[in-house]
């Protein structure tokens, strides 16, 4: 029997392609795209404005996009709404709680908003309470409940239907420290049965939970990679009496770009997985640059997000 040398890629569950929203003359949203795999938590990260929740909104069918479309598993989301909006589970900013209803009764009225035949709503609902750790509150009116609980309710009805894809818009804000743990622990669990899309301003709360980091900056993508990424995200400063055009160094094998400090030194992007200090060295010396200065720097996620939210920026995406 043959056996397969490579395995196949994990499905693309959310394909967003050239998404844009305008707003009268403003532009929130510019030329988006994005893909979630099975598998996968997402995190959606920028600075306030820019762009998060009406990306969040898109993505979800609460907001018609001015241009471009929404895939979910395959079915676009402006074509079929319905079959593609049965693939998802969404809990916005705001949970969309009813204070005056226990969480069993919610829960109830949510899973017969999601069409789940009046048999299968009770174990829904026992599964969704289960997996939010809320059994010992089924009973108890929800505007009596803390906040964080009042937001795991709001975990529990966008996983009640079992949905391949879970999003959370800014799901920790205004809880407290001990609220915030609690939550993105949960959030880690479902991550291990759902592929989640999460969108936060929070640097810390993106690199405890998800796998994958997507950077928007008014509207648009400015860094797109597997949170582990920065760690292999290098660069050489290089100080020489007598520098070449930069041209010249840029054409040397595992260099991707050439940045002048001053007059003397340099700063060089890598090619991932490459190491071009030994060929540098040896053509210092034979061509009589002058080295004063080698050393190699390796940027934090928050460095590679300041320097690309702080002002103009080019788009930087690594592969898939």
């Amino acid at each position: 029997m043959t056996m397969p040398t490579t395995m196949d890629s994990p499905e693309i569950l959310i394909e967003a392609r050239g998404l844009t929203r305008r707003f009268g003359p403003n532009l929130a949203v510019d030329q988006l795209d994005l893909r979630l795999r099975q598998g996968e938590i997402l995190g959606l990260l920028g600075p306030n404005g820019a762009g998060k929740s009406t990306t969040m909104k898109m993505l979800t069918g609460n907001l018609a996009p001015s241009e471009g479309e929404v895939l979910i598993k395959g079915q676009s989301l402006h074509q079929a709404p319905v079959l593609a909006k049965r693939q998802l589970g969404y809990l916005p900013e705001q949970p969309p709680v009813y204070p005056e209803l226990t969480v069993d009764e919610y829960l109830r009225y949510c899973a017969g908003l999601h069409g789940l035949a009046a048999g299968a709503r009770s174990d829904a609902v026992a599964a969704a309470k289960r997996d939010c750790g809320l059994d010992e509150v089924g009973r108890r009116l929800i505007g009596n409940l803390s906040k964080g609980y009042q937001q795991r309710v709001g975990l529990a009805q966008a996983i009640i239907h079992r949905p391949p894809v879970v999003i959370l818009d800014e799901p920790t804000v205004g809880l407290d420290p001990i609220q915030i743990r609690e939550i993105r622990s949960l959030i880690r669990e479902l991550g291990q049965r759902y592929s989640v899309i999460l969108s936060s301003h929070i640097l810390p709360e993106i690199q405890a939970v998800c796998s994958r980091v997507m950077i928007i900056d008014r509207g648009r993508t400015v860094y797109d990679a597997a949170i582990d990424a920065q760690a292999r995200k290098q660069t050489l400063v290089l100080g020489l009496a007598r520098p070449p055009a930069l041209e010249e160094l840029a054409a040397i094998p595992g260099v991707a770009a050439v940045e002048a400090l001053d007059e003397q030194r340099l700063r060089l992007s890598l090619v991932q997985d490459t190491d071009p200090r030994e060929a540098l060295v040896a053509l210092a010396v034979q061509q009589g640059w002058g080295l004063r200065e080698l050393r190699l720097e390796t940027k934090t996620l928050e460095e590679i997000f300041v320097e690309l939210t702080s002002g103009d920026t080019q788009p930087l995406q690594e592969a898939a």
